[in-house]
């Protein structure tokens, strides 16, 4: 894919380096130097691009930018606890668990799980999202408060589904492998994601339907149950589950729910 990178003068050299990164995973960009990049900037240049700035790599569209920043994440972690997060207690957090994010999108699930002790693979397969991700590990390494837990977070660039055979090719157990797909199935009126920011998803939609089809992350499950002995789905409250399995405990909270698969140990 081709995207124009704006950046400002202070990270045009930071920016020429990155480029050929881009380029290796398929993002071919075209640099643009700019004095600076403000909401004025943004309406002005409505087209789906990558900003670099003092603030780190951002995708930007209809006016509007993202990016990770889980270094902005800090207030959530520093209150975090299995007490107050479902997500945790369906992880088991507790244990330390070597755990797989299979659908790593903003990867702010796989941040929280690494700072309550999980050993995290986050794999993401599509380059800009990815591209995203590397800039916040980055970003958040250097961050006295973080640096330990980013030591917790492999990110890997792939498909998921080519990621888990290959765990079970080499009989690779796995504690947890956590799914989180992009959308619900059956287009569910409580669609994904109170959580994600009206911003964040609209400009999602924007990069991610590249043919015209939505990854529903079902064909995950059967493949995850064959190397974790727990499988946790996110889903919002009401939608229906990800697949027929019917799941074998639920933690149920106000706007999504986590729907557990458990595997005996061989």
């Amino acid at each position: 894919m081709h995207l124009t990178l704006w950046a400002t003068h202070e990270q045009q050299q930071h920016a020429l380096a990155c480029q050929p990164q881009f380029l290796q995973r398929d993002i071919q960009t075209t640099l643009q130097i700019v004095d600076k990049i403000n909401p004025k900037f943004l309406r002005q240049h409505p087209e789906l691009a990558l900003i670099l700035d003092n603030n780190g790599l951002h995708l930007a569209a209809a006016g509007m930018q993202m990016q990770p920043d889980w270094i902005g994440q800090l207030a959530r972690l520093k209150r975090a606890s299995r007490k107050n997060e479902l997500i945790a207690r369906a992880c088991q957090t507790e244990q330390q668990p070597l755990l797989i994010d299979a659908t790593a999108g903003l990867g702010h699930d796989g941040l929280l799980l690494a700072w309550l002790g999980a050993r995290v693979t986050l794999i993401e397969r599509h380059p800009v999202l990815f591209a995203l991700l590397q800039d916040a590990h980055l970003a958040a390494s250097h961050h006295a408060e973080l640096a330990e837990t980013m030591q917790r977070i492999q990110l890997v660039h792939g498909e998921a589904s080519d990621y888990l055979t290959q765990c079970q090719q080499s009989s690779t157990r796995i504690d947890v492998v956590y799914l989180d797909p992009m959308f619900p199935k059956g287009g569910h009126k409580d669609q994904k994601k109170q959580a994600l920011v009206k911003k964040e998803m609209q400009i999602l939609h924007q990069l991610l339907p590249e043919n015209g089809t939505m990854d529903l992350g079902e064909y995950l499950l059967p493949l995850a149950q064959q190397i974790a002995g727990r499988v946790i789905v996110k889903r919002p409250r009401h939608a229906p589950t990800l697949t027929a399995a019917i799941p074998q405990h639920q933690w149920l909270g106000d706007a999504c729910r986590f729907d557990g698969y458990f595997q005996a140990r061989l």
